[in-house]
């Protein structure tokens, strides 16, 4: 058949016919359909849901529970593999029947955005040390102060529990003690505000039953309610924040809401505590085998009337374990928390509460009460350009407890003591032959504080490369505590009434108001982005505290109020102000997300010194390669990133009180002529200023292994000089010294190790661990005129700060058959001044911890392990002679060498052992590896349409301990409660 074609009029138009004939040679030459099966995987094997598609078309299909795929291509295809979390993978069919696909995971740990103070960073392009910990570690552990979660976790953070008590405190220190004399505590920033965490009580108040009267107010926040903990420690991070960050610094992030649907959720546990260890005793045969070999040594025939445990007074057959029976006891904690959160996309909430009631292993009805609350609202316009928000926290806590720590007495009564009580219930003084221990408790200590910090921010956008911002922070902290000593504490035969009764009463309050506006920029250059940031801190802080202590009662019942007491003594009335101002500078350079330099700078201005060194400047530069991104190492599949990082910087240190540069002068109990004398305490001194600490590090980061391994190594060298001391004078001036800046010089230094892999990873199951080692060294480099100084007793060139000066036990002198110590002067007698030189470090050699997270399907266990080598005092520190009418450990059966017992009578015999307690004798391998914390969580499963998530929870903490040391706990002062072992039950609803 023809087709006639004329000018284009015929049957088939031309450009028709060239369309048609194009299709048929497309039609001709389509390749046929085959089918592509394979596997993908990563290093943790199959991985079943992966999405495979046909590139430029709608034809796609998922991996099975085995990770395989099969799917109908053609050879000119290409396959794109995706799965959440991983990087895409593309791949040509080609002439391929198979093809399998390893997958590696996007979102690696140094992906996360870390929050670093004023601004914040991705982890990979942080220039500064900076560790984070999340939310989620937090609340695997049952703790009551945000503090203990740290403890073990975090390279180069050292945290000791002071007490077992609820309500106590803790000692902190971040790279070691920087300073000889002033403030060690690092800098805490609560939601972008400083929080002064120095205790506001009395010694003479508190501290027989808390140590060192320390009352951390971190204790009324809810551990619940954080979102996550940063913590700087290195002049890079640190410098932005000045004098301030000396000791480094710890960002606390509370939880903010976010828009959507209105989230509940209810989380409720009740714990159960008691003592981890009794310390090993004598009981009363051996006790009374002791002190009847103590008489017989110093010479008596027989025993005297007042040894009541020996010549039958008291039933020789008799035994108490004082220490089950005052420490022995199952203390309780109720918690509960709840939270609400949601709001739009432009505004959102979260508001929570925590209500938590603690009691004691103590006898008797003592507990702790805390209840917190937390609240954030954000706002932000529909053009995304200004941003509001506020966060509050408030917490209140009440204490109760006996005046004194009940586990001296629990250590040293006799084991065949009488009994508490007699035959009709009253209190036993076996005919005025003993002091009953539970009349102490007649004393009792109570204190109620309140602590709030608040923080308002405002952004607002002006340009794409330009933001101005202020934020406007307000705390306040106040507590009242008192110490109530009744007469009935006291024997009755004594005869003495209301008159002898007596109340310790301190109230202190802190307020402080901050401001800070900052600009911020950030625009891109070539290929090299630009960070900045400028800008100021006005702070201002007032405190007060007055102590007094009331006596002479006409009752009891009046027993706390002050107007009821015949004598009002004022202890201490103390009113300060605080001033602080500040200029601060961040410039950042980011080139091709390579090469990174960081400068910070910062000038303060502290009214704690005096007018000639208000202000100082300090700051900082950091840089780091990620070297992972050169070409050279592209190849390498295995290293998926790798980073050098170094910083030097400089920081302050203001941490010393207010008014120390001024001249002050007390009201003596003397007058002259009548009339009220003052007496000058301290010398002005206008130079007054800063310590300084420069401090360097160096250290390497790298993720290997499709991110599944990830290590860190740290070596950081600080130098803290101009130290501020008291500084000896002469007699003849009237005083021992004046405050000023010494030319002494202490430096830390150490290495510190971070290790983390993802062992297993696989639909249904989970196994990570993670690893931290910090290998410290604390050093006194240079201290003029030291051994003319006060300080030659507690230092040493060459040593750590904080040691310990004893005597040197060398064995029983054969002549006296006493104990014998090293002469270290020659001079042929033993004193403190010439002989006590044998140095004790008491400061860890070395830290860490060791934790695994498992988890199958909905069922999750995770277990953490703190580890520490260190000495510390033994069973022996500060103990009287065996002999004595007291308990001693059982040590002394097996002592070697030791001196014959005696009963005090003997005086070269006890005082020796007094040199004894008080030797190396008293120190010993206090190292120790601890089950902190184990957590079994189990999520009861649920269909997709369910609107809640319940989840059941066992935490255990303080499980375990593994040591040598003889005394109740290795981290712990002997003379406080310990920290107790602890199992909770509970669980959490979310709706």
């Amino acid at each position: 058949m023809k087709i006639k074609l004329l000018n284009g009029k015929g049957i088939v138009p031309r450009h028709l016919l060239i369309v048609l004939m194009t299709l048929c040679s497309l039609a001709s030459a389509q390749q046929p359909p085959k089918i592509i099966t394979g596997t993908v995987y990563d290093a943790g094997g199959p991985i079943p849901g992966v999405s495979v598609l046909v590139k430029g078309t709608n034809l796609a299909t998922v991996t099975n529970e085995d990770g395989t795929y099969a799917i109908s291509t053609t050879e000119s295809d290409t396959l794109v593999f995706t799965y959440p979390d991983y990087e895409p993978v593309e791949a040509v069919v080609g002439n391929q029947t198979a093809i399998n696909i390893e997958m590696y995971e996007a979102v690696a740990l140094q992906e996360a955005v870390i929050n670093a103070g004023y601004y914040t960073v991705k982890d990979k392009e942080r220039t500064g040390s900076i560790y984070r910990v999340s939310a989620e570690e937090i609340e695997r552990q049952p703790v009551n102060n945000i503090l203990e979660s740290l403890q073990g976790r975090v390279p180069g953070l050292d945290i000791v529990q002071t007490t077992g008590l609820a309500g106590g405190g803790y000692t902190v220190r971040i790279r070691g003690q920087n300073s000889i004399s002033a403030g060690n505590e690092p800098l805490y920033v609560i939601d972008g505000v400083p929080y002064d965490t120095g205790t506001l009580s009395d010694r003479q108040t508190s501290g027989s039953v808390l140590p060192d009267a320390q009352i951390n107010p971190l204790n009324t926040l809810d551990p619940s309610s954080i979102e996550s903990i940063e913590i700087l420690k290195d002049a890079d991070a640190t410098a932005i924040y000045g004098s301030r960050g000396a000791n480094g610094v710890i960002l606390i992030t509370t939880k903010k809401g976010k828009s959507g649907k209105t989230e509940f959720s209810v989380n409720a546990s009740t714990s159960v505590l008691r003592l981890i260890k009794f310390q090993k005793l004598l009981n009363t045969q051996e006790y009374l085998s002791v002190r009847e070999q103590a008489f017989l040594n110093d010479g008596y025939s027989e025993y005297p009337a007042t040894a009541y445990d020996v010549n039958g007074t008291w039933d020789r057959d008799r035994y108490t374990d004082w220490q089950k029976e005052f420490l022995g006891g199952t203390a309780f904690i109720n918690t509960l928390n709840t939270a609400v959160s949601g709001g739009s996309e432009q505004t959102f909430f979260k508001i929570g509460n925590s209500i938590r009631k603690e009691t004691t292993v103590f006898p008797g009805h003592y507990n702790y009460k805390n209840l917190a609350f937390y609240a954030s609202v954000s706002h932000r316009s529909k053009n995304d350009k200004l941003h509001l928000q506020f966060t509050g926290n408030f917490g209140q806590d009440q204490n109760y407890l006996p005046a004194t720590d009940l586990t001296w007495i629990s250590t040293y009564l006799p084991p065949n003591a009488p009994a508490l009580y007699d035959s009709e219930g009253n209190l036993n003084w076996e005919d005025s032959t003993w002091e009953n221990p539970l009349a102490a408790m007649e004393s009792e200590y109570r204190n109620k504080s309140n602590n709030l910090s608040a923080n308002a921010r405002i952004q607002y956008e002006l340009f794409k490369a330009l933001s101005i911002s202020s934020s406007f922070g307000y705390t306040h902290a106040d507590l009242q505590e008192t110490r109530t000593s009744p007469h009935t504490m006291f024997n009755p035969a004594w005869g003495y009434d209301s008159s002898f009764s007596s109340i310790f009463d301190n109230r202190g309050q802190r307020d402080s108001w901050i401001i800070e506006p900052q600009i911020n920029s950030s625009f891109q250059l070539g290929k090299g982005k630009f960070d900045f940031l400028v800008g100021g801190t006005l702070q201002k802080q007032n405190s007060e505290r007055l102590s007094i202590l009331g006596a002479n009662f006409i009752s009891n019942e009046f027993i706390r109020d002050l107007g009821a007491a015949s004598e009002i003594n004022i202890l201490t009335d103390q009113t300060a102000q605080y001033n602080y101002i500040a200029f601060y500078a961040r410039l950042n350079y980011n080139l091709n997300q390579k090469y990174i330099l960081n400068l910070s700078g910062r000038r303060d201005g502290s009214s704690r010194f005096g007018p000639d060194n208000r202000f100082s400047n300090f700051g900082a530069v950091g840089a780091a390669w990620i070297f992972s991104k050169e070409h050279f190492f592209q190849d390498l599949r295995w290293l998926n990133f790798a980073k050098l990082r170094a910083s030097y910087g400089i920081t302050g240190n203001d941490q010393i009180g207010d008014y120390q540069y001024l001249n002050t002068y007390s009201i003596g109990s003397a007058n002259y002529d009548g009339n009220i004398a003052l007496s000058p305490t301290r010398l002005y001194n206008p130079s007054y200023a800063w310590e300084k600490n420069r401090k360097f590090e160096v250290a390497l980061e790298s993720e290997l292994f499709s991110n599944r391994v990830r290590f860190e190594i740290n070596y950081y060298n600080n130098t803290s000089d101009n130290q501020l001391l008291e500084i000896p004078l002469p007699v003849t001036t009237g005083f021992a010294g004046i405050n000023s800046n010494l030319d002494a010089t202490v430096r830390n230094s150490g290495w510190e190790f971070m290790l983390t892999t993802r062992n297993i990873q696989n639909k249904n199951f989970n196994w990570s661990t993670s690893f931290q080692f910090t290998l410290p060294k604390n050093k006194l480099i240079s201290f003029e005129g030291l051994e003319n100084s006060t300080y030659i007793n507690s230092l040493e060139i060459g040593y750590p700060i904080g040691i310990y000066k004893l005597y040197e036990l060398t064995g029983i002198n054969q002549e006296t058959g006493f104990y014998d110590f090293r002469d270290y002067d020659g001079d042929g007698e033993i004193s403190s001044l010439g002989d006590q030189q044998y140095i004790a470090d008491l400061n860890p050699k070395f830290y860490g911890g060791i934790e695994n997270n498992f988890q199958y399907k909905n069922l999750k266990l995770n277990f953490f392990l703190q580890f520490m080598k260190k000495d510390n005092f033994n069973e022996f520190y500060g103990t009287e002679p065996p002999g004595l009418m007291r308990n001693q450990p059982a040590g002394i059966l097996n002592q070697n060498p030791i001196q014959p017992y005696t009963t005090g009578e003997n005086y070269d015999a006890y005082f020796a052992h007094y040199l004894f307690s008080i030797s190396n004798a008293a120190v010993s391998d206090a190292s120790f590896i601890r089950l902190k914390s184990l957590n079994i969580a189990y999520s009861i499963p649920t269909q997709k349409e369910t609107a809640y998530k319940l989840t059941l929870f066992a935490q255990g903490y303080n499980l375990l301990t593994l040591t040598r040391f003889k005394g109740r706990d290795p981290e712990q002062n002997p003379g406080f409660l310990a920290p107790l072992r602890q199992f909770t039950f509970g669980f959490k609803l979310e709706l």
